[in-house]
């Protein structure tokens, strides 16, 4: 199987789909696999070790991709890219289809093979292609929505941690799931005041025995949402449905009764976002005010940490995408990780809650689109 990485071109995106020590390991498997001049360089990885490793290094976009059958990427392809799709491409990548039909459409249209990382899932239900970067993310939004909560960044002038146990910040998040978890590990630590709101019983006892009184554990519930929301200072919006569009959790007007200048860190934006004001920005321009709070919505958070997660990201998909170029398609069967993974083959939408979510999305009139 010939895998090609092709650089990345999503705005500040700096992750790559492999490293050096990874392509050595699919060499030695008796894979070909072709990287493009530069894909590796935002991440700290130069051509010359990827040569080393038993690459070849392909000049450009349309090289390499025309030259694979199977693109290993990282971001969902980008309008210059979708023209390069094939019909017997195999695509690897983060995809999040449920937040945007357009982009479903326009993969649709290639007839390639797209399996999403967001979806690959194994016996237990964990996500292990997507846990990482949801880790990063969640420990990203907490120094985000520390460093936007700063007057002179557009924030109210809170300092999370206080001082000496004073006038500490108020940090809400919704979920407890890998990226809630993460962003409460990183407020509690800097000393904020930090409340976990989770909707599901087994998981709010996990969080206790583990933050034990560093971080409230609170019931999802609507009445919870009107106590805590007026008084945050940093809500960080960590929810997620695996595979479909995540839903509106807090709504416009609940915003509204947020503190002037507080933060929305909505790490969901991925699938669609969990707070009604939510759209996708990227890191060129991060932020934005609405019903006078700052939201920081970029849709590819854990390339800010590019080197970290990049080497996080292979280590958790080198497995799976060793074995998809060793079986190609026949590794798709229905139930297994893969199987999870593949949502459109052939033109059609075969993963379940990415077709409902886009059916839904068409009846509504659309859907918020991932950032460009």
């Amino acid at each position: 199987m010939r895998v090609a990485v092709p650089t990345e071109i999503k705005d500040h995106e700096f992750r790559v789909g492999l490293t050096p020590a990874a392509v050595r390991e699919l060499v030695s498997a008796g894979h070909e696999v072709g990287v493009q001049a530069g894909a590796g360089a935002g991440s700290g990885f130069p051509d010359a070790e990827y040569a080393e490793a038993g690459a070849t290094i392909l000049p450009d976009a349309a090289a390499t991709w025309g030259w694979g059958r199977l693109i290993c990427k990282v971001k969902e392809p980008q309008p210059p890219e979708i023209p390069l799709l094939r019909p017997d491409h195999i695509l690897f990548s983060y995809l999040h289809l449920a937040a945007d039909p357009g982009l479903t459409e326009r993969l649709r249209a290639t007839g390639a093979t797209c399996l999403d990382l967001a979806t690959l899932q194994e016996a237990d239900g964990s996500l292990p292609t997507l846990a990482p970067m949801s880790r990063i993310a969640g420990r990203i939004a907490a120094v985000a929505g520390a460093f936007y909560l700063f007057k002179p960044n557009g924030g109210r002038g809170i300092l999370l941690p206080g001082l000496g146990g004073r006038h500490r910040g108020r940090v809400t998040i919704l979920g407890g799931g890998n990226v809630g978890a993460e962003a409460a590990e990183v407020a509690s630590g800097m000393g904020a005041e930090t409340r976990i709101v989770e909707k599901r019983p087994e998981r709010r006892e996990e969080l206790a025995a583990r933050f034990g009184d560093r971080v409230a554990v609170l019931e999802a519930s609507p009445e919870t949402l009107e106590r805590l929301l007026p008084e945050t200072h940093l809500l960080v919006g960590a929810v997620l449905v695996p595979g479909a569009r995540t839903p509106i959790v807090v709504r416009r007007e609940q915003v509204a009764r947020m503190l002037p200048g507080a933060v929305v860190v909505d790490v969901a934006i991925d699938q669609g976002g969990c707070v009604e004001t939510s759209r996708p920005t990227t890191h060129s321009h991060p932020t934005y005010v609405e019903e006078g709070v700052v939201h920081y919505c970029v849709a590819n958070m854990p390339s800010a940490a590019c080197r970290s997660a990049t080497l996080a990201l292979v280590a958790a998909t080198l497995p799976y995408l060793d074995r998809l170029a060793r079986e190609g398609e026949a590794a798709l069967v229905p139930g297994t990780p893969l199987g999870h993974a593949l949502n459109l083959r052939g033109g059609e939408i075969v993963h379940p809650a990415v077709a409902a979510s886009v059916a839904a999305a068409r009846g509504s009139g659309g859907g918020p689109e991932a950032a460009p």
